[in-house]
């Protein structure tokens, strides 16, 4: 089984390239949007949170291991996670986590989202990117080194995505509101010869068709890089190097379970719809 949260839906983007990628896998996943968006939270309360998330998945729903399908969550919270659940430093910890998982495991392993920064430096013919995402991803410190190590490249233009979680929550993704929206982010990246936009939010993929719609009508068409893919791959790599199986039900279909933590319509709505 294989545990999946986000503040909200934005993670159903990361979901859909897992369940491409393992067709035969058990997924669960938990959208925290009773406290949503994560954005403007504070570290610790995201930290809070996603502790909170982690023992649901793992000691009531049997999650072998977690993928945390939020930037802003993983920039503020898989540093603590890893060190309490991946690496416990004391016997009273490894002993909790083998009571959570039914002694399936001493440790848990999570897998978290990064800016692809990288392969945005490669693809750009301008030598001009644009990042979009939350005040909590651009002010964290992985996404800092990776800018410190490809800004040497390339001119790194960033932009909040202002509203953007809060337009796809309410499934409004396409039509004039969402393209003003979008417009107000991202036209200073375009019009400062941003070619390639790296979505550093796994909201804003459903949000990819406007952006490219934008970028055209005013002039400036983009290449948009959405990392989900990636995270799916390495996902794989994760589970083969821990022993875990990548298939629950061999032949057979895997089962996905959804959750949250607040009114579940637009979650179910949002994943009928993607998937």
């Amino acid at each position: 089984m294989i545990g999946i949260f986000d503040s909200g839906i934005g993670g159903l983007s990361v979901l859909k390239e897992v369940r491409k990628t393992l067709p035969e896998a058990d997924l669960v996943y938990y959208a925290d949007n009773a406290n949503c968006p994560y954005g403007p939270k504070s570290r610790e309360f995201i930290r809070s949170r996603a502790e909170t998330i982690t023992e649901e998945l793992v000691g009531k729903y049997g999650a072998d291991i977690i993928v945390i399908a939020c930037n802003t969550a993983t920039a503020a919270a898989v540093s603590f996670l890893r060190k309490k659940y991946s690496e416990p430093e004391t016997e009273e910890q490894r002993l909790h986590i083998l009571e959570l998982t039914g002694g399936r495991h001493d440790h848990i392993r999570f897998i978290g989202m990064e800016p692809a920064v990288k392969p945005a430096s490669r693809q750009t013919c301008t030598g001009v990117i644009g990042v979009l995402a939350t005040a909590g991803t651009l002010h964290g410190q992985k996404y800092t080194d990776i800018r410190n190590i490809y800004s040497q490249d390339v001119r790194i233009m960033e932009h909040i995505g202002e509203n953007f979680v809060e337009m796809v929550e309410k499934g409004q993704t396409s039509g004039p509101e969402a393209e003003a929206v979008v417009s107000r982010s991202l036209r200073p990246m375009l019009e400062a010869g941003a070619d390639t936009i790296v979505l550093g939010c796994t909201h804003y993929p459903f949000l990819a068709e406007t952006i490219l719609k934008v970028a055209r009508e005013l002039g400036h068409p983009v290449t948009v890089i959405n990392p989900a893919p990636a995270v799916a791959r390495h996902l794989i790599d994760v589970m083969a190097a821990e022993g875990i199986p990548t298939s629950d039900h061999p032949q057979k279909a895997g089962k996905t379970l959804l959750l949250s933590s607040g009114e579940d319509t637009q979650l179910r709505k949002a994943y009928r719809t993607l998937l």
